[in-house]
């Protein structure tokens, strides 16, 4: 299992950068983020999360296969926004709605280097959205308004030091 970062550790405020090579160590990454995901119970991780400025993320929600995505890139959204509740690996115990577009077309590399597009809705258009933020250095709670936000933050703060 990987280290999970959390709020304040500088990679999670970084751009990451292009994964160039496709070789078994990136295999071995995907297999060791899929396995740390599903130990923290998530549905999506991303490489800034386990410290490593990579732009790889993964997805496994419950009824759809494993995904990966490699240098991926959001090329359309749906003009119809939805709110849903977010948490993240990376602010353990933090949840709010957020309005996100309802659906995407992503292009990414799969862990073989072949590119894909995916056009996805729903809760994986979400997580899609949420993981390739994390990829542009942005927390889900970067999306929020202000008071909400800082008010989020201060309880997470809080609960931390008790």
């Amino acid at each position: 299992m990987l280290d999970i970062y959390t709020i304040g550790a500088d990679v999670l405020r970084k751009n990451a950068a292009p994964i160039e090579k496709f070789d078994d160590e990136l295999a071995a990454l995907v297999g060791k983020m899929f396995e740390t995901m599903k130990l923290g119970k998530g549905v999506g991780l991303a490489a800034p999360q386990v410290g490593l400025p990579h732009r790889l993320f993964v997805i496994q929600i419950e009824g759809d296969k494993p995904r990966v995505f490699i240098n991926p890139e959001i090329v359309e959204t749906s003009l119809e926004l939805d709110s849903f509740e977010e948490g993240c690996l990376s602010i353990p115990g933090v949840y709010a709605d957020l309005d996100r577009p309802a659906a995407v077309r992503v292009q990414a590399l799969n862990e073989r280097g072949r590119r894909f597009t995916l056009e996805a809705e729903g809760f994986l258009a979400r997580v899609v959205q949420h993981e390739l933020d994390h990829l542009n250095g942005v927390l889900f709670t970067d999306r929020l308004p202000e008071r909400s936000r800082d008010r989020l933050l201060k309880q997470y703060e809080k609960r931390m030091r008790a």
